[in-house]
Parts: C-alpha cells; structure tokens; sequence
C-alpha cells in the first residue's frame, strides 16, 4: 500500500491552510497513493493557542471536516486529518482530534490526542493543556487496501510518541501500522524525533508513518518537520527535511509477518 506522509507549514488563515492541504493532497493521489496523512495543526497554526477556540467544530459538522470529506471522495483517497479541534463540552477547551475518511466520505476513526505537550526551557514555553481538553481511548481502525490486504492502524499525535505505553497498546490490539501526525517544535525535534520514531517501529514491530509541521511559520514558531516513514525493523525509509511536499513510500504487508515472526517480541510481554 502505497502512504503519503503530508508535510506543511501552515498559516494563521484556515482557508489558505485547506487551499494547500488541497494541493498537496492531489499530488499524493497523483503518485498513486491509497493512504494520505496530514500534519498536526494541518488547518491552521494560529497567532494564539485560543484561536482554536474560535474554530472549533461540532463532531460530524463543520468546514474542516467537510473539507476531508470531500477531498477523499475526490481523489478515491483514505485521508486521515492530521488534527483540528473538536468540541469537548468546555467553553475554555477543545479536544485536539485526528479524523480518519474512507473514500466515499465516510468519517471511519476520530482520535483524541492524549498526551498534551508542556515544555519550558526558559526561552520557549508550550502548554496544550490551557485549551485542550485531553483524550482518554487508543483507537485502531481498520483500512483494506487495493491489495487485499486489511491493514489495522492505530492513532496517536505528536506529543503520545513520549509514551510508549500507548504504542503497545496499539500493537496489543493488532496496529501494524502507527500514525504520528506532529508538530514537533525545531528545539524538540532536533533532539528526539528520528530516535523515538525509530524506537516505537522497533518495540511494536510497526510500520510508521510521521507527517510533520516543517518550517518557521507566519505566528513566529519553528517546527521540526523531517517527515517520515519508517519500516517495521526501525530504518527510515523515506523523508523530508523541511518545508512543505509529499514523502511516498509502499508498504509491505509481508514485511510486518516476516519480522513479527523471526523476532516474536509481542508475544513475550509480560507486562
């Protein structure tokens, strides 16, 4: 099955952000692609965490999701939406949301990111948690590709990839293939991103798929980018360093049986 991770460096300005997502989509389905993966923050990247506040849609209604739907009926594509903020039910929060479409439109999967980022080394300081709410369910979805094959994938977002008890958990409930739609700042990044995606491939066996923020945007922040695949044996398959464009790669099915089966690591957890 052939992924494409989707790196961007979105604006303050939705509509811009949809505009580009909508490009780059349409190069993806180009290339032959079956599985489109979008950034965190794909839909904007706004000159203050509240802005997400004032787009926050209702689940199952709204630009954003409409937007996704559409484009995977367009292009014949699986899309998962990197995130856009969903209501929690509280004024102040939103849920940070990762939203899988079929391509006949059908919203199949919604993740809500667990683990919300907080960082402060005095000159940078993050802190999801003044207006997202977090989630509480690993969630895995199950994708049949041209091949024949059904793939079973499991969610998470940018900040989860610290807690490798949730990337277990995935692969307990038979993920074979890990989404990492991030926004890794550029000081994070440079330090940890390439090893603890590597690090999670190797402990589940997994493929992995990492769609990256990757530039210096128009609110002031620095992401990371290095968007990425990563095989099930820890070697990174595919990439791109920064700024915005479509980082291909076909999947093995088989590559995931082989090594599950010469390295039975899952079947010896013991706890």
């Amino acid at each position: 099955m052939k992924v494409a991770a989707i790196q961007m460096v979105s604006a303050i300005a939705r509509e811009a952000n949809l505009a580009r997502a909508h490009g780059l989509l349409a190069q993806a389905a180009a290339a032959g692609a079956e599985l489109a993966v979008l950034p965190e923050y794909f839909c904007m990247m706004g000159a203050r965490d509240t802005d997400k506040l004032g787009l926050r849609e209702t689940a199952g209604a709204g630009a954003v999701q409409g937007f996704l739907a559409d484009a995977a009926r367009e292009f014949g594509l699986w899309i998962v939406g990197g995130t856009l903020p969903i209501e929690s039910g509280d004024a102040e929060h939103v849920f940070n949301s990762s939203l899988c479409y079929a391509p006949d439109g059908r919203c199949v999967a919604r993740y809500d990111k667990i683990h919300l980022f907080f960082f402060d080394n005095g000159s940078e300081r993050y802190d999801e948690r003044r207006v997202i709410a977090p989630g509480a369910e690993p969630v895995v979805f199950e994708l049949p590709s041209r091949d024949g094959h059904r793939w079973r994938v499991g969610m998470s977002v940018c900040y989860d990839l610290r807690f490798p008890e949730l990337y277990r958990a995935l692969a307990k409930r038979g993920a074979e293939l890990l989404l990492v739609p991030s926004a890794f700042t550029r000081t994070t990044g440079a330090a940890h991103w390439e090893v603890l995606l590597r690090a999670r491939a190797i402990e589940n066996l997994a493929w992995v798929v990492a769609p990256a923020q990757g530039g210096t945007h128009e609110n002031g922040r620095h992401t990371w980018g290095q968007s990425m695949v990563v095989d099930p044996w820890g070697t990174v398959v595919a990439q791109q360093a920064s700024e915005e464009g479509v980082v291909l790669f076909d999947l093995d099915a088989g590559q995931i049986e082989r090594v599950r089966t010469q390295l039975p690591v899952l079947s010896h957890c013991v706890l």
